[in-house]
């Protein structure tokens, strides 16, 4: 049987492409909810486990809206992972992160209206707590390990999630700006809910490749801007989660692992038997 991952990466398939990956094997795994976008990989690292999941699937097929994200935290919670870290791109709505900035964001604003945000549904309902969407004792490892890397990063924003996959109008990204929002992106919902629901940690290295489109004086954002961005910054999060799994002590546990405590508020006499099968997996510590 496979040790459980210290820690699980979600981003590009590239992020695991690096020597310092050891043992490394590509597995399967099915789901209530279907496939993951990928298969996982997984190796060692520091003499760690860690999973490695590509968001978008091998060669980047699934659009943002289109990711099967219930699937991918679903697979990574069947694996036993209890810390994910998301790399991700994003686009900057304040002059002071500019491309090539690494930011660690504490807020989401979810701006999405097409994707399932929960695991639970009709027959089975919960309400989780996601005031801070983000867990802050990850957030404190993974800035430490973007510390010693020595990339400028900036800790503590909210981060937009629009539906994609079009960029903004400038209409839309001066309006963004106006409430106080300081970086763009696609894929940070549901993920993080989704993660908060399985009772995962989660934190998000968000590399800032573009300035949007609000920019008055600098070109508006293209893919081809944002794959140079992450392909130069590339070591960087490599070493930055090589860095996270030497500081992770599994034996340490945070309150994302008691999340569904209280959350479920159907009778359980009530539940449907369906909905408990298909959700055991994050709910049977607390069935009786």
């Amino acid at each position: 049987m496979l040790a459980a991952p210290v820690l699980a990466v979600i981003g590009g398939s590239g992020l695991y492409n690096f020597s310092d990956l050891k043992d490394t094997q590509t597995i399967e795994v099915d789901t209530p909810f279907g496939p993951p976008s990928s298969p996982i990989t997984i190796g060692k690292l520091s003499g760690k486990p860690v999973a490695f999941l590509a968001r978008h699937g091998i060669g980047h097929i699934y659009p943002p809206s289109e990711v099967p994200y219930r699937a991918n935290i679903y697979a990574l919670k069947s694996l036993g992972v209890r810390r994910i870290v998301s790399v991700s791109a994003c686009g900057s709505l304040r002059e002071s992160y500019a491309p090539g900035h690494i930011v660690i964001p504490n807020q989401i604003f979810d701006f999405t209206h097409q994707r399932k945000r929960s695991f639970f549904e009709t027959g089975l309902v919960a309400h989780v707590n996601v005031a801070d969407p983000f867990c802050e004792a990850l957030s404190d490892v993974l800035e430490e390990a973007i510390q010693e890397t020595g990339a400028t990063y900036h800790r503590g924003a909210t981060y937009i999630t629009i539906e994609g996959p079009r960029f903004s109008t400038k209409g839309e990204s001066n309006l963004y700006r106006l409430w106080d929002i300081d970086i763009i992106g696609m894929t940070a919902s549901p993920e993080a809910f989704l993660a908060r629901e399985a009772e995962i940690c989660y934190a998000t290295m968000a590399h800032v490749t573009d300035y949007d489109v609000w920019h008055t004086t600098l070109e508006s954002v293209t893919v081809e801007m944002i794959v140079q961005t992450l392909l130069n910054n590339l070591s960087v999060a490599q070493q930055a989660i090589k860095n996270m799994v030497a500081k992770i002590d599994p034996n340490v546990h945070c309150g994302c692992e008691d999340s569904l405590k209280d959350a479920i508020i159907t009778n359980q006499d009530h539940i449907d038997p369906a909905m408990i099968e298909k959700r055991s997996l994050l709910m049977k510590k607390y069935l009786g």
